[in-house]
């Protein structure tokens, strides 16, 4: 209690004097003369301080649990390892340790790669095995999320443990987590990632002991602790009550979009009903309006079949008031389709014209008469496809709208009411990239699908979640978007002192009395909630992997704005070997490091020589590189670092 009441003084004290400090810059300070590094220097000062408030709300609220109730004994559980091209002795131990949990359940194997000696496996142990029917052929796969979803169908048991091929669980990871869900209402537990083959100085920056620690525990104080993808323990029916939400929201979607383009069908239409009678114009109208009634109605909640089904009826309506003045308009459409002689054939069997894409395209052409775009409107919103024929199966309870299916289901699990919860004990043990190029790999496919989830269903905006809940969601989103600050604050430092271009109007004592006390209190806040934590590597790459970041950014951009492909990797879990060192992966530091080395040498010279324009600027901004050259120096270790070797595996390993 003593140590949250230090945290909220600090989160009140460095808010305060960050925006104290921000409101001084954007007011005060911008050297508009040198606008293009001075406004987007004030810019990444106001990211970080958002950044900031975000942060301060997480860990406004850590909620630290005991222990979980006792389990009732009654619950059914399914162990779910999920594996597509991974060693089949690696799934095989995962495995092993999965039989041997000691709370009753049945344990499976969901082979995505379809492999006959991971069959042949399954059956040697006496466990399910599952891979994908045929029904998914030809269509999206969803990799994981599908492959999670193709089980569901296959599975019974009240909850899921779902662990990746190689998250080896303890014996009593069920004892220790299913009495949280004697709560009805929580669909999820998450128990924290954690890997066994990182060394105590963790180069790669692997064990995430901030996030895994305060950062879920605060999010769990506001009922927004994230589903990691592992190593989670999901209750059934929340997934299936989500699969079926979603299986309505799309059908909505379908018969929404079905609807507008009624509407312009029937706007064209109106233009040339004036030639078949009034009646023709009143009821075309109508049954715009009503089509637009039904768009409101769809949006406001009403039951799609409801709206479906009164929109049909006036159409009905319409359509039998004008059905005897449009009598020549139908003979004339009828001789029209005859003299199509070359396209349209007569079925003799079922008395049926049967007309092909050819003549479909010219008749596309055609103004249609008031009652044809009454049928064709009709017959668009019937051929809706309830069945979602594009899919493998119509219900998706793991979301797949982007490359990792976690933070997008939790998200939607907290909207539609589910709590979740945060059990914060290790109860399995993994493996972590052993290599730069893996770690980077894996980093980038999160951050993509983070990004994917921010563009596609912004937090923010989603109905069901709670204000704290939306702004849990978004920090997490909010940090991928560090590479492009990241670069303002490595460059602002470098043309201060190769160039003399200041972003703010003068580096002085007044800059400091603003500034130390803001990055003091700052940092002493990361340093108490952190504290015995080893959260300085994870603080490094925050900066160090900003060419990473900005490349999530503009491929999950072009991912959903154009469609572009991001592709889908599964991070090896196999040592890899290397040739040579990784050049090509960590030349952007590289350049930057040798870039600001420079800098402070051009800038020692021009102090020396009395160019300089601050004593005081110099030595911030000297210091500021230092601060730098620090942080990136990480990345040369990962670039040097192949993993421990069996024969001299980590010394520590105790989180």
């Amino acid at each position: 209690m003593t140590k949250q009441l230090g945290i909220r003084i600090l989160v009140v004290l460095t808010l305060v004097l960050g925006t104290v400090y921000v409101g001084w810059r954007w007011f005060f300070s911008v050297n508009w003369p040198n606008w293009w590094i001075a406004v987007p220097l004030v810019m990444a000062e106001t990211y970080a301080l958002v950044d900031a408030y975000l942060f301060g709300l997480t860990v406004w609220r850590i909620k630290r649990r005991g222990e979980a109730p006792e389990p009732t004994g009654e619950e059914t559980v399914d162990v779910l390892i999920t594996t597509y091209n991974e060693p089949v002795e690696l799934v095989v131990a995962t495995a092993r340790a999965a039989i041997d949990i000691r709370f009753p359940h049945e344990t499976w194997i969901l082979d995505d790669g379809d492999r006959p000696e991971m069959r042949s496996a399954a059956a040697d142990l006496g466990i399910g095995y599952i891979t994908r029917t045929e029904d998914w052929q030809d269509r999206p796969r969803h990799a994981k999320a599908g492959n999670l979803n193709n089980a569901l169908f296959a599975t019974q048991g009240e909850y899921m443990l779902i662990l990746d091929a190689d998250q080896i669980p303890l014996p009593q990871i069920l004892d220790r987590t299913l009495g949280w869900f004697q709560d009805p209402e929580v669909g999820l537990v998450q128990t924290p990632q954690f890997f066994t083959n990182v060394t105590g100085s963790d180069p790669l920056g692997s064990q995430a002991p901030l996030f895994y620690g305060p950062i879920q525990q605060g999010k769990d104080g506001w009922n927004a602790a994230f589903f990691c993808g592992s190593n989670a323990i999901l209750r059934r029916e929340a997934l299936m009550q989500l699969g079926i939400v979603g299986y309505v929201r799309e059908v909505e979607y379908a018969v929404a979009d079905a609807l507008r383009t009624s509407t312009r069908m029937l706007t064209r239409a109106e233009a040339s009903a004036a030639d078949h009678g009034q009646a023709a114009v009143t009821a075309v109208r109508e049954v715009r309006t009503a089509a637009t009634t039904a768009r409101a109605e769809l949006a406001s909640g009403t039951p799609v079949s409801d709206v479906t089904y009164a929109f049909q009826q006036r159409v009905d309506v319409a359509a039998r008031t004008i059905v005897d003045e449009d009598l020549a308009s139908i003979r004339a459409d009828l001789e029209e389709i005859g003299a199509l002689r070359d396209v349209p054939q007569l079925d003799d069997e079922l008395g049926l014209l049967v007309v092909d894409d050819a003549a479909m395209s010219k008749l596309a052409q055609r103004d249609l008469s008031p009652l044809g775009a009454l049928e064709s409107v009709r017959q668009l919103v019937r051929a809706v496809d309830v069945d979602r024929s594009d899919e493998a199966q119509p219900m998706m309870p793991m979301a797949t709208l982007s490359v990792t299916e976690d933070m997008a289901t939790c998200m939607r699990l907290h909207g539609l009411g589910w709590t979740s919860v945060y059990h914060h004990e290790v109860l399995a043990n993994g493996l972590a990239p052993d290599d730069l190029g893996t770690m980077l790999q894996q980093r980038l496919r999160w951050a993509q699908g983070t990004l994917q989830v921010m563009l596609k269903e912004n937090p923010l905006v989603q109905k069901g979640l709670s204000i704290p809940q939306r702004l849990m969601y978004f920090s997490t989103m909010w940090s991928y978007l560090s590479g492009f600050a990241a670069v303002v604050f490595l460059t602002a430092p470098f043309v201060y002192l190769v160039f003399g271009v200041l972003p703010v109007k003068a580096y002085g004592l007044t800059f400091l009395t603003f500034f130390v006390p803001y990055m003091a209190v700052n940092q002493l806040l990361f340093f108490v909630v952190g504290y015995g934590k080893k959260t300085w590597r994870g603080h490094q790459y925050s900066l160090a992997l900003f060419p990473l970041w900005i490349r999530a950014c503009w491929t999950a951009a072009a991912n959903v704005w154009f469609k572009r492909p991001l592709g889908f990797v599964v991070t090896p879990k196999t040592k890899t070997e290397r040739t040579s060192f990784p050049y090509r992966l960590v030349a952007p530091q590289l350049v930057t490091a040798v870039l600001l080395v420079v800098a402070v040498v051009i800038g020692g010279v021009r102090l020396w020589l009395g160019t300089a324009d601050s004593v005081i600027g110099t030595g911030v901004n000297t210091a500021w590189i230092a601060y730098d050259l620090v942080v990136l120096s990480v990345i040369w270790k990962a670039a040097l670092y192949r993993g421990p070797d069996a024969d001299n595996p980590p010394k520590e390993i105790i989180p």
